[in-house]
This record gives structure tokens, sequence and C-alpha cells, in this order.
């Protein structure tokens, strides 16, 4: 893994980070799609699910899934047209309205595209346009959507997290972050350190602190970066997850007992893990020894 700050980088990249910066913008308009409609998926399929079990109709039989039906607009059910479609761009055209009843449109989705691309080209700009700079891509791209998903609904779907898990360990097979040997304790730590948490947790408050989500997530990071990094990546959680929750407390009048979903600090963690990990791991190892 490169140990040197983006920003230092050499602009050897810049031409395909701009490119990756456009491409992150489109794929910042799919992740949308992806943060609203898998959460209705997996609530239409539980609701099939119970219904079969008691034989009673199913309640959703029309086909739903990420590329049907076309999007639209929640509050008049307007079809949202190509040209309303453009990443940011339509969204600052239309004011953030719906072009038919003028109903907001938040402005989450366009800072969700402006945000993917941006990180598009800050990645693409630190490793390259090859192999490993698109495993970059897909690994902040399946981090994003899952931590939007927590965020409204505290559910980290396995159809997220165990791809990039499996991706993790696939991209390592030739060393491409960290030896394979690495990436395979990371993974098998990740889950089993959050685990052993969420049952001393359980034990001594009789309820749970997390979901099996977030050691699967720890895991899928194991099996990208290595086990050396877990203690990085845990660490760096725990400090944005300390910032977050205080602001909300502070700021947002967010009551002490609501729960907070802890994915988004796993999340955001592994990026910074990934861009500045090495310096930061060596940055503690060096204040902890006071070497």
């Amino acid at each position: 893994m490169s140990e040197a700050l983006f920003l230092f980088s050499p602009p050897a990249y810049l031409p395909a980070a701009i490119i990756a910066g456009i491409f992150g913008l489109l794929i910042g308009s799919f992740l949308n799609v992806v943060i609203y409609r898998i959460p209705v998926m997996m609530q239409r399929e539980s609701d099939n699910y119970v219904a079969s079990e008691s034989g009673q109709p199913l309640p959703h039989t029309d086909r739903f899934n990420l590329m049907t039906p076309r999007s639209r607009c929640g509050h008049c059910g307007h079809q949202i047209t190509a040209l309303e479609n453009i990443p940011v761009i339509s969204w600052l055209a239309l004011r953030g309205k719906c072009s038919r009843c003028k109903a907001k449109i938040p402005a989450r989705y366009p800072l969700i595209e402006a945000f993917t691309g941006a990180l598009s080209a800050v990645l693409v700009w630190q490793f390259g346009s090859g192999w490993t700079g698109l495993a970059t891509l897909l690994f902040a791209y399946l981090l994003i959507a899952m931590t939007f998903i927590d965020f409204d609904t505290q559910l980290l779907p396995d159809d997220l997290t165990y791809p990039l898990l499996w991706a993790g360990l696939l991209v390592n097979l030739n060393g491409t972050f960290v030896p394979l040997r690495d990436a395979v304790i990371g993974a098998a730590a990740g889950y089993l350190v959050l685990w052993s948490v969420y049952w001393a947790f359980k034990l001594l408050r009789n309820k749970e602190g997390m979901g099996y989500g977030d050691f699967k997530l720890l895991a899928a990071l194991g099996a990208w970066l290595g086990w050396t990094m877990l203690p990085t990546i845990i660490l760096l959680s725990s400090i944005v997850g300390a910032i977050v929750g205080i602001s909300l407390i502070v700021f947002a009048k967010r009551g002490r007992d609501n729960p907070i979903p802890f994915g988004p600090y796993l999340a955001a963690a592994g990026l910074i893990a990934l861009l500045f990990g090495a310096p930061i791991a060596a940055f503690t190892q060096s204040f902890l020894t006071g070497t």
C-alpha cells in the first residue's frame, strides 16, 4: 500500500483523476438509487416471506429492483427524465424542486454525487487508473452506499458487506494492498473483535450495543487492509464516532439513549486508513513507544 499522502503525490494521474471524477458523479447518482432501494427491496422480500409462510397472498408482486421501475418523484409520481437526472447539474437547474409538483428534492442527492465524484478523483490521483485504482473505487462506492443505508435504517445489508469482504480477499490474492495471509487473518480478526465486544456488552448491560452488520463490515475492512490496520481503523472509527455523537447531542438535541449507527464511522475509518493508514499507524506506534 502506498505510504505517501495523496497531497504530496506527483500529478501524473491528473487527467485520469479528472475522468474518474466525472465517472464518480455518475456512480454517485446510481448510489442514490442503491441507498434508497436496497432497504425497500429487503422489506418487500421480508413481507412476501411472512405472507407465504402464513398462507396469505403476497403483498408485493410487481418488479422492484435497482433498475425497475424508473425513478419517480416521491410526491407526485412524476417520472424523472434523462435531462432531470444529470448529476448535480439537474438539481441546481431545477433549484432543488420537482419540475411538476415543485416539491423539494433533498440536497443529500447532489451532495452524495459530488462527494462520490471528488473521492473518485482523489483515489485515482493517489492509486492510479490501473487495477489497484479501480479496486479502491469499488471499495469506496460500497462504503458510501453502506454509510447512508446505515444512517437511514441502522442496517448493513449482506448484499453489500459480503461482496466487499470477498472482493477484498480476491484483490489481495496477489498482495495488491497486503499479503493474502494478512487479509485472511484481518477478515477473521475483524469479525471476532466486534463479535467479542458485542457479547461482552450484552452480558454486562443485557442489551445489544451493535449489529451483526458491524462485525461483517470490520471483517471486510480487515480483508482489504490487513489485520495490522485493524487497531488504527478501530481507533479512527471511535474518534469519528465520538465527534459526530457529541455533535448530534449538542447541536441536534439528540438524546443519549437514541441509537447511533456505528457502520458509517467504520466506513469513514476504512477510507481514512486506505489513504493515510500507514503514516497514522507509524505515528501511533511512535507515540505509544516514545520512539
